[in-house]
């Protein structure tokens, strides 16, 4: 005679409201029963599926002291189930996409460029320091769609030669985007930066508002995307410029950013670490007040000027202190231009090494 026991402790499935439920199954006493009655009137196959517990029986009705032990076989196992209890429930929720996605965004950044020479002497030499601070606030439309809304204040700042080039630079813009949002990070997006990009006065022709359209789609399932995006600006030169890229998930530790105008790749240790080698391409126009250089052919009154500063270079970032992100970052400003391209002069600057320190916090 041969009996097999088999039960399964757990099953599992999803109700309407979107949660997973475990359910600990366990016999209760008309199951008891029901074996205890099965075994004084023995049978060659019972199969008692509600609690998926099968046996197997070879036996003859004649046959009483094999009837016996069966019996004993069966009121052992039925009464451990019995005493362990009856069927327990334990709800195990399932994210929701407002919850995958952090609602308020905070970022402050100072970089510094050292000191490198014009490539017209008669210019001297400059130095330059930018500073950014942002804020926004995710508000859930339905499903995964986002309007993001928010605020940012950017300067840069030149030191060096005073030749008559603007010695500051800055913007007050408002942020208003629409994104479609995966696990914190948006897979399409629109956002455009309405605001005031000026020198020193405020003024309505300084108002601009730089936009930018992108969409990711699946390349390689899980490996390979790729980015598609467009950008522009009123006072931007040229008036709409084409980005995007591809982003490859080369393993669980590397991956490959390259997308542009930023292009990464990025070594992720762990949670806490995150090196990168990276690339930037930063573009932003300003209306200026009184441009008088040392040069003749440089003397404008309120024109536009679009100012550049292009980096490579490395940066590594700290996540432990949650929810903030330390990063610290050098490297190489390799060019950095005034381009009055209404008027046709641009004024370009030498390489220079830079440091960042930055902060940024999702909650």
């Amino acid at each position: 005679m041969v009996a097999r026991f088999k039960r399964h402790h757990r099953q599992t499935w999803r109700t309407e409201n979107g949660q997973q439920t475990i359910v600990h199954t366990q016999p209760n006493v008309s199951r008891f029963l029901e074996l205890l009655l099965a075994k004084i009137f023995p049978v060659r196959y019972i199969d008692l599926a509600p609690c998926s517990f099968d046996m197997s029986i070879f036996a003859r009705p004649n046959h009483t002291m094999k009837n016996i032990r069966v019996l004993f076989i069966s009121l052992l196992g039925a009464a451990t189930s019995v005493i362990a209890g009856t069927a327990t429930f334990e709800a195990q929720p399932v994210p929701k996409p407002e919850e995958e996605n952090s609602h308020d965004l905070f970022s402050s950044e100072t970089t510094y460029t050292f000191r490198s020479d014009f490539k017209e002497s008669k210019l001297g030499h400059v130095d330059s320091l930018f500073n950014d601070f942002s804020y926004d606030r995710r508000f859930l439309i339905t499903g995964r769609w986002y309007l993001r809304a928010g605020v940012e204040y950017a300067r840069y700042d030149f030191g060096g030669t005073d030749n008559g080039l603007p010695d500051h630079l800055q913007a007050a813009m408002a942020h208003v985007a629409l994104e479609y949002m995966i696990k914190d990070h948006a897979g399409v997006g629109i956002e455009i930066d309405p605001g005031f990009y000026f020198q020193d006065n405020v003024r309505g022709d300084a108002f601009d508002f730089p936009w930018r359209i992108f969409v990711t789609m699946p390349l390689k399932k899980d490996k390979i995307f790729g980015v598609i995006g467009l950008g522009g600006a009123l006072y931007q030169h040229p008036p709409v410029a084409p980005g995007g890229g591809i982003i490859w998930l080369i393993n669980d530790k590397f991956r490959l950013l390259g997308i542009f105008p930023r292009p990464a790749l990025v070594y992720q240790p762990n949670d806490d670490w995150d090196v990168r080698i990276t690339g930037e391409l930063n573009y932003t126009s300003f209306r200026t007040d009184d441009v008088l250089t040392t040069e003749r052919k440089l003397q404008l009154h309120n024109a536009v000027v679009q100012y550049s500063e292009n980096r490579a270079g490395a940066q590594v970032t700290y996540s432990g202190f949650k929810p903030f992100r330390i990063i610290a970052g050098a490297g190489v400003t390799i060019a950095r231009e005034f381009d009055f391209f209404r008027a046709g002069q641009k004024k370009r600057i030498d390489p220079a090494p830079y440091v960042r320190i930055a902060m940024e916090a999702k909650f």
